[in-house]
């Protein structure tokens, strides 16, 4: 059997000219990209240390551990990644296999273990991509609307490349079968195994090799035509920016950009207040080159897969935030403006053109295209009808509960991005929900977000049989400093946490002290709504009291206990940021290490069926997920998980400053989370954090008004449930007796019955009973809702990793799922 080269040269030759022109629009449309990109602010963070760095992005793309969160696709994904890295050998041997079939690579082209390896990348391609096919159609949004992670995406292209992809496997699988029919190779059968069977269904034809070979061949070219004319598809562009945005992710240990903030940056250095200067600094993000070079990485790597979707509670519950769309339309933005940038135009805080100026700047301006320039003149935050690319209340709609960045497979620093626009909007242009007012002014004023007098910060003690210590001047041997917090100190509910946990310090003979007075505010939600000038005031109070606190003492026994997650995440991952390292514990942890060390010894069980909600700024942020797991063990009580928990626990919506903002579209997020925990039919909510507590309250109040909840269902800290059952080892106070048997808890004052320290409005503006005591003016209206996520309605995909609302576990020594 011969071969017709005449034939094979001529498709040959025109397969290779053809790739030429692919290859050039490609180069061309990756170096625009590049270009692009470069047009950041500076980012000098970035750069190093290389090990840790390349050890993540091996591990990251080797493992796929982030892909693997969701594991059907996480799994398909991974074969058709191996068959993209590895199987270009066999996609670049179709060059020489179209000129001529008995083609092969040099030394190892005719080995039998290559031989293997292509059977197994192009079937793994195959089987793969089909798979996630088949997932993109079964939770396509035409059946779920926002159930669906995929709402919103480019499904056009993302169809274009699943052909190209699917094209590409069997092009590898059937040039070899065809090349095992025709006599070209004859590999054992384990190096064959399903080609083998596929060649007896082929006739004997050596041309036939080379024409799959162009096939092969010319589906990746036209892959590389079309993405290189439109570099703004991540679903494409990702195989190739996932890479370098993982590397250059913003934590160089490999963890996710969760807990700390990133500081507000200008010109690649921290913002220094004292020396800032409005006319040159960045001051957050206003405009999209406002924004650094790794941030629009970020944008041109978002694969539209729509993980952060499927996670984030404002679109579950009928917001208009969804990060993926956010993240895509700061893609769009920014390369629809690239022209415009490239050609040095730029303008002021006024919107003038300060950056093509000169006799000829209307010359210079006119040859910058017209969609350019009509990019350049929106607005990065306004509201939709008046052009704005991110509407005000999808900026504001956010919780900071970092869902999106802990689910991103690519390692898109969506929160970081969020708040440096909160940021700008609060500083430069003081546009930011009313709310935000109020809770600016406490802050201020009166250091804490309820506007109380500092005087009254020890009120919480008053009815404990002991004393609490407060620090007078020195610390002595006291080990451990008990930061109350602002929730600990003034809100009724959180008092009763604070008071839990000082009672079991004093059980358990820990040495602690409280400042008392000397306490303000950690600044948490003035920045995370933005105010960074005054969260930085705030910190340098505290930090030059504990400083002051701790003096004389060395690293390693500036030991802080916390029960409040806000305050355990500021204390111990962002005050370092402003000159303050200690050593910063969560009441749970600490408890949880008292319980193992029998200095704590729970002898009456507490025999409740007890759902655990995960606080977001302790468990994703800060990744503590175990401690209290297991002191609802120690207590007694039996755990019931709700369908998200641990790493994917949907927030109680407190976040990012959200506790002190109307909630006014869509379903309430405490609400959905109430639904969910109610799902598992608990006796007891328990969680670990005073904002989660007042938001879960709130929301059961809710249901219990409308008669969807058991009155005798209450929410309750983690430590409650660990004092009513070692109480009965102590000499009980007055009214322990009911506490002991785990019922009745300190039960919750109802909502209505609890001050403030921010006057509310009355008549039509004021917030409903249920919401208004202890989160001022966050209560929103009972808008319709259309479009919202039922609690325990998941994705067919996400439901798969989890257990079912019902699930009933033994809580003893119970870590995350």
């Amino acid at each position: 059997m011969g071969v017709n080269y005449t034939l094979t040269y001529t498709i040959g030759t025109i397969a290779a000219l053809i790739s030429l022109v692919c290859w050039y629009y490609f180069v061309v449309g990756a170096t625009r990209m590049v270009r692009v990109i470069r047009l950041g602010q500076p980012d000098g963070t970035r750069s190093g240390p290389f090990v840790p760095r390349m050890r993540t992005l091996v591990t990251e793309f080797a493992a796929h551990t982030r892909m693997n969160r969701v594991k059907s696709s996480g799994r398909a994904h991974w074969l058709v990644m191996w068959g993209f890295l590895i199987g270009f050998l066999a996609w670049f041997e179709a060059y020489g296999e179209s000129f001529d079939p008995y083609f092969h690579w040099p030394v190892f082209g005719a080995w039998d273990p290559w031989l293997l390896l292509v059977e197994l990348l192009g079937l793994g391609t195959v089987i793969g991509i089909v798979v996630l096919m088949v997932i993109r159609q079964r939770e396509h949004p035409r059946r779920a609307d926002r159930v669906s992670r995929f709402a919103g995406s480019d499904f056009a292209f993302a169809y274009f490349v699943e052909g190209v992809v699917l094209i590409e496997g069997l092009g590898v699988v059937f040039v070899k079968a065809q090349k095992i029919a025709s006599g070209v190779e004859d590999p054992p059968i384990w190096a064959a195994f399903a080609t083998h069977f596929i060649a007896k269904g082929l006739p004997a034809s050596l041309t036939l090799v080379s024409i799959f070979a162009v096939v092969k061949l010319l589906s990746g070219m036209v892959w590389l035509l079309v993405v290189g004319r439109n570099i703004t598809q991540g679903v494409a562009w990702h195989r190739f920016s996932a890479f370098p945005n993982i590397y250059f992710k913003r934590e160089d240990d490999g963890s996710t950009a969760l807990g700390a903030l990133r500081p507000m940056m200008s010109g690649g250095k921290p913002l220094d207040f004292e020396e800032a200067d409005p006319e040159t600094d960045v001051f957050g993000a206003g405009k999209i080159e406002d924004f650094t070079w790794k941030n629009w990485l970020d944008f041109s790597t978002c694969t539209e897969c729509g993980r952060c979707q499927s996670q984030c509670p404002a679109w579950n519950t009928g917001k208009p935030l969804s990060p993926k769309l956010l993240i895509t339309s700061l893609r769009n933005h920014a390369y629809a403006k690239a022209p415009y940038l490239m050609a040095g135009g730029s303008t002021d805080m006024a919107g003038d053109e300060v950056g093509i100026t000169g006799d000829d700047a209307e010359a210079r301006l006119a040859a910058i295209p017209q969609e350019a320039r009509d990019e350049a003149a929106r607005a990065l935050i306004a509201e939709a009808v008046d052009g704005g690319v991110i509407d005000p209340e999808v900026l504001w709609s956010c919780t900071t509960c970092g869902a999106c960045v802990e689910q991103c497979p690519v390692d898109i620093e969506h929160v970081d991005h969020i708040v440096d626009m909160r940021r700008y909007q609060v500083l430069i242009e003081s546009a930011f929900p009313t709310e935000l007012g109020g809770l600016f002014k406490n802050l201020e004023n009166k250091g804490n977000p309820w506007g109380q007098n500092s005087k009254d910060r020890l009120t919480w003690t008053e009815g404990l049989d002991f004393e609490v210590p407060v620090y007078s001047g020195e610390l002595g041997d006291t080990e451990y400093l008990f930061w109350v917090g602002c929730a600990g100190a003034f809100e009724d509910r959180a008092k009763k946490t604070s008071r839990a946990v000082a009672e079991l310090l004093h059980i358990a003979g820990v040495t602690y002290t409280v400042l008392g007075a000397g306490e303000t505010c950690t600044g948490d939600p003035a920045r995370r709504a933005g105010n960074e000038f005054l969260f930085q005031t705030l910190a340098a109070e505290n930090v030059e009291t504990l400083n002051g606190v701790f003096d004389g003492r060395p690293a390693g026994t500036r030991k802080v206990v916390v029960t409040c997650a806000h305050c355990f995440n500021a204390l111990g991952n962002e005050y370092p940021q402003v000159g303050g390292d200690y050593e910063v514990v969560h009441h749970t942890q600490l408890l949880n290490k008292l319980v193992r060390e029998k200095k704590l010894i729970p002898v009456a069980p507490v025999a409740e069926d007890v759902t655990y909600h995960d606080p977001c700024y302790l468990g994703r942020h800060n990744k503590v997920y175990d401690a209290p797991r297991e002191l609802i063990g120690a207590s007694g009580a039996t755990l019931r998980e709700m369908p998200r928990h641990a790493e994917r626990a949907l927030c109680c919506g407190a976040g990012g400053a959200r506790m002190w903002m109307e909630e006014k579209i869509g379903k309430r997020i405490n609400l959905e989370r109430v639904d969910e925990a109610l799902s598992t039919a608990p006796t007891k909510i328990a969680t670990g954090c005073p904002f989660c507590r007042v938001m879960l309250t709130d929301g059961l109040g809710a249901r219990k008004d409308e008669k969807a909840a058991a009155e005798n269902i209450e929410v309750v800290d983690v430590a409650q449930l660990l004092l009513a059952s070692v109480r009965r080892a102590v000499v009980q106070p007055p009214g322990a007796e009911a506490a002991a048997t785990g019922h009745d808890l300190d039960a919750d004052t109802p909502t209505e019955d609890v001050s403030s320290g921010t006057p509310l409005p009355e008549g039509d503006d004021a917030p409903d009973a249920a919401q208004s005591a202890t989160r001022p003016a966050a209560a929103g209206n009972d808008a319709e809702v259309t479009g919202t996520v039922e609690a325990a309605a998941l994705p067919a995909e996400d439901a798969e990793e989890g257990p079912g609302s019902t699930t009933t576990t033994a809580a003893g020594g119970a870590g995350p799922a």
